[in-house]
């Protein structure tokens, strides 16, 4: 209740006399009953009641005050009641209300939640120093605390305590726990609980089962299970719980904190004891165990509900369903959808919602979108739930056509896109470079009401930065400030280095020292991103006094900070220097990245320190990070250089059991140095991590080069033959069109690499479709012996089926050869 409506029922302190007690009530006039129930049939069929009513009332000789009380208890139709005060305060020769009639119209508004109108006869009681009724308060402050008028609430029940000396019922104080354990305040109904306890007895019983029950409830949301469990023991005595609902309470408790052993000591507890679960018993377990991922256990407790003819609710089948895709856990939903539909179960719209979130977290939008089909061919209506993940998905893959179709859909069935909606499809259409789109995109949201976050704003003007147009992103910085919408570190940051990458660090660095003379604190990101720029113009003295800065002004720098310095000295050949700032990165607790590592994997082998290279690369693996493609890319490219193929060829081979995806830059290192250079000689088990595999590449690249192919041939079939043989068909398949574009055709080697990584995917039944061979006779002798000596190096469990394919097809072309011959000499003769 706020400081107005306490005012309202205060009575000034300076008066004498103290208000009556007015808990009982009796009639000197034996009418008054029967005229208040005549009165109440007036004002229910008359038109003109108050005419009816005004000459009754005089014909009885009874003042209209005397039977308001008897009325407003009568009377449920809350407009009634109000009518009938209204025109009994504005009569003119009438008395004044009693606190009894008062009393009785406040608790027909606070049945029907009126609240301005309470504080309006509050006020009017407080004129006339009248007070409610204690039963008067009770049904008040349970309407305030039932509607979360918490605060209000709260302080009527003090007002009680402190005019009173009483407190208000059960029902009055058992709905201002609720409220407050449902707000968080825990500690208020804590306390106002133990006042309960304290002030019962004697005619006044203000708590019951239901107000520990309402405690418990709230010690265990806070997480204080044990605790709340104490409470029942202080009431119940050392290992007695009540009953069912405590049970529950506790149970749900601990699962919601993880705890799930206590909680189900305490099932197994209830069960021994002959005290029947509930839906609710086995819903609290089930969400346990679905929060751990045990669903074994899940799968026995839902059959031990059917086996006790207990229906699991939606929102039990709803728990199940999302712990599955949140763990990962194989199963199928349309099935899931059938078993509670079969188990009596109707599915709702969060069914639906889950099951779209679930598949398009894994990829899966057209299940997902059979799924919102199905959801609303049952009758379901979907909202923005349904389609924001559907939306996201349909950007993320790049089909901005489709989430606009669906943004339309939305929208047509009622439900106005949100901030997340909007923003999705901004970002789908900025990434793929439809900045106009995207813009206007940001005007009709305006125009319906949804005003344009930071983050939209961020992703607008980084795509207007890419595509070179500064002059519009400074104007939509403008509009962000001129609509009240603080720019955050990240806008500015991206508006300061969209100068940059387009050239103009100056510009760059006026907007940033702008922004720090107006007072806006460019956090770390922002001073990040003009260090950045200093680096990338070789300014590497301006970048460290930036860094200055940063601390002088308490920020830290972070992993970017060091390795952006790190990159930038390298790219300024000042490996020692790098090595300065990676060292004092360590010394200052901040844990290198794969960035960091690649940069100075970059500085040594611009130093033509490969070796040097390769113990950075390994040391970066024992803190457990896995080198990206661009890492591998450099020290193979060094190696390669230095004309130590065989350590190249071995970090490529490395690479794709790591199963990191090679591009066109690795490619181009591993062909420039097999083709220019003499291999070296390949030592006994000379890479550690390699030392019990045997060495594909340069084993297939030194049988290639004796057996008489070109060097070229040799290294791109070497490539496609590893790629293949460690399940990277497509990547080889698309080095296979580029080789042909570069005037190296495939030949028999390149058909049995592709061959082998197809039948390596399961999808030697379709070879022909992904695989065009044109070879003759004899390159398909060839394509054999390759292929048999391929799968060698095939797992024990893997049958070789590459080579029985090409086998089959050299008994084809034998037979057809054989025909012809025949068809030859038949037509000679």
């Amino acid at each position: 209740m706020s400081k107005r409506l306490l005012s309202l029922i205060k009575h000034n302190q300076n008066h004498t006399h103290k208000p009556k007690s007015l808990e009982g009530i009796t009639y000197k006039n034996p009418n008054v009953k029967l005229l208040a129930n005549e009165a109440c049939e007036i004002l229910w069929t008359h038109e003109q009641w108050d005419q009816t009513l005004e000459t009754r009332l005089s014909q009885e000789s009874i003042d209209a005050s005397e039977i308001a009380d008897l009325v407003f208890d009568r009377i449920r139709d809350v407009e009634l009641g109000i009518k009938f005060y209204d025109w009994i305060t504005h009569r003119k020769y009438c008395s004044s209300l009693d606190g009894h009639a008062y009393s009785s119209f406040l608790k027909l508004l606070a049945k029907n939640k009126l609240f301005s109108e309470i504080e309006d006869v509050l006020a009017r009681m407080k004129n006339e120093e009248v007070l409610p009724t204690r039963k008067a308060f009770d049904v008040v402050i349970t309407s305030y605390a039932d509607s979360n008028l918490v605060d209000k609430a709260l302080e009527l029940y003090n007002f009680v305590i402190e005019t009173y000396h009483h407190m208000p019922d059960a029902v009055a104080c058992n709905s201002l726990l609720n409220a407050l354990v449902n707000r968080g305040g825990i500690e208020v109904a804590r306390k106002i609980y133990d006042e309960m306890l304290e002030r019962d007895g004697g005619d006044n019983n203000c708590s019951d089962n239901y107000s520990t029950s309402i405690i418990v409830r709230g010690l265990c949301k806070e997480g204080n299970v044990e605790e709340g469990r104490k409470l029942i023991e202080d009431r119940w005595g050392r290992g007695c719980v009540p009953n069912i609902v405590f049970y529950n309470t506790l149970i749900d408790g601990y699962c919601k904190k993880g705890e799930i052993s206590s909680a189900r000591t305490l099932f197994r507890e209830l069960k021994l004891k002959g005290v029947l679960p509930t839906v609710e018993t086995y819903g609290a377990m089930i969400n346990g165990f679905c929060k751990k991922g045990y669903f074994h256990a899940v799968d026995k407790l839902l059959a031990e509900m059917k086996a006790r003819d207990l229906i699991a609710n939606v929102q039990i089948y709803n728990c199940v369903i999302d712990a599955q895709f949140k763990h990962g856990r194989l199963f199928d939903p349309f099935e899931m959808l059938r078993k509670m539909l079969d188990s009596g179960c109707e599915p709702d719209i969060v069914t639906y919602n889950t099951l779209i979130c679930g598949f398009c977290s894994t990829g899966k939008v057209e299940e997902a979108s059979r799924i919102l089909e199905q959801g609303i061919k049952r009758g379901l209506l979907p909202d923005k739930y349904s389609y924001n993940p559907l939306i996201h998905l349909y950007c993320k893959q790049g089909n901005i056509d489709k989430a606009s179709d669906l943004l339309v859909e939305m929208t047509e069935r009622g439900h106005m896109p949100d901030m997340v909606t909007y923003g999705t499809l901004v970002y789908g259409l900025v990434v793929r470079g439809e900045v106009d789109v995207a813009l206007d995109i940001r005007v009709k949201m305006t125009e319906r009401g949804v005003v344009p976050d930071a983050g939209i704003y961020n992703v607008l003007i980084s795509g207007l930065c890419r595509k070179g147009r500064l002059a519009a992103a400074k104007q939509l910085l403008a509009e962000m400030l001129h609509h009240n919408i603080p720019p955050d570190a990240f806008v500015h940051a991206t508006l300061v280095d969209g100068f940059i990458r387009n050239g103009d660090l100056n510009e760059g660095k006026r907007l940033f020292e702008l922004l720090v003379e107006e007072g806006i604190d460019p956090g770390v990101v922002g001073y990040n991103t003009m260090i950045k720029g200093y680096c990338k113009f070789g300014m590497m003295k301006a970048a460290m006094s930036c860094i200055k800065r940063m601390i002088d002004r308490h920020l830290i720098p972070d992993e970017f900070t060091y390795s952006t310095m790190i990159n930038g000295y390298v790219k300024q050949n000042d490996l020692h220097s790098a090595l300065r700032m990676f060292h004092e990165m360590l010394r200052n607790e901040c844990k290198p990245n794969v960035v960091t590592y690649t940069s100075l994997i970059d500085g040594y082998c611009r130093h033509g320190d490969s070796s040097g290279a390769e113990k950075i690369l390994r040391g970066m693996q024992s803190y457990g990070l896995v080198p990206n493609v661009i890492t591998y890319s450099i020290i193979i490219g060094s190696f390669c250089n230095e004309g130590k193929l065989a350590k190249g060829a071995l970090i490529f081979e490395e690479m794709l059991m790591n199963k990191c995806t090679p591009n066109d830059i690795t490619f181009a290192h591993l062909v420039n140095g097999f083709v220019n250079n003499v291999p070296a000689a390949i030592p006994e088990k000379e890479n550690g991590c390699l030392e019990h595999q045997n060495f594909l590449f340069l084993n297939f690249f030194n049988k290639m080069i004796s057996d008489g192919w070109s060097r070229k041939a040799a290294v791109y079939n070497c490539i496609l033959i590893c790629l293949c043989h460690h399940g990277m068909l497509r990547t080889a398949l698309q080095l296979a069109e580029k080789m042909t574009s570069k005037g190296c055709l495939p030949d028999a080697v390149t058909i049995a690499a592709l061959l082998h990584g197809t039948c390596l995917e399961g999808r030697s039944g379709e070879w022909k479709n992904i695989i065009a061979c044109n070879l003759n006779e004899q390159e398909f002798h060839i394509a054999v012996k390759y292929s048999q000596l391929l799968e060698q190096y095939l797992p024990h469990r893997i049958s070789p089926k590459a080579s029985s394919i090409l086998h089959s097809l050299v008994e084809d072309f034998k037979s057809y050869n054989r025909e012809a011959k025949l068809l030859k000499v038949s037509v000679n003769y």
